[in-house]
């Protein structure tokens, strides 16, 4: 797989997994994949990197709404938004990279 096409289906994996987490910050999900794909670099066969990538990710996504940061505020969502209901526990990049 080239650098491009990898590109690519990592941006899918984003989409897929804003998808199946609507209610997360999009810029976190993004920050679960990179970190994700972070721990490939150097893996010298990149065929099954989106894949993997994609379940890392997921992983970390469902703890991180498992086990929200203490340090962090109790919601995810900027000052100046209305106050709606919250139906997840705020994730934060922290508890994300706490996942592993």
């Amino acid at each position: 797989m080239d650098d491009e096409h990898e590109r690519l289906a990592l941006a899918g994996v984003c989409e897929r997994l804003s998808e199946r987490y609507p209610d997360l910050d999009p810029a976190l999900v993004e920050a679960a994949v990179r970190v994700s794909h972070l721990e490939l670099n150097g893996n010298p066969i990149r065929d099954f990197v989106p894949l993997l990538v994609e379940h890392a990710a997921r992983d970390r996504l469902a703890f991180a709404l498992r086990n929200p940061s203490p340090a962090e505020g109790q919601s995810s969502r900027p000052l100046s938004s209305p106050p709606a209901h919250d139906p997840a526990p705020a994730a934060t990049l922290h508890s994300v990279q706490e996942a592993y």
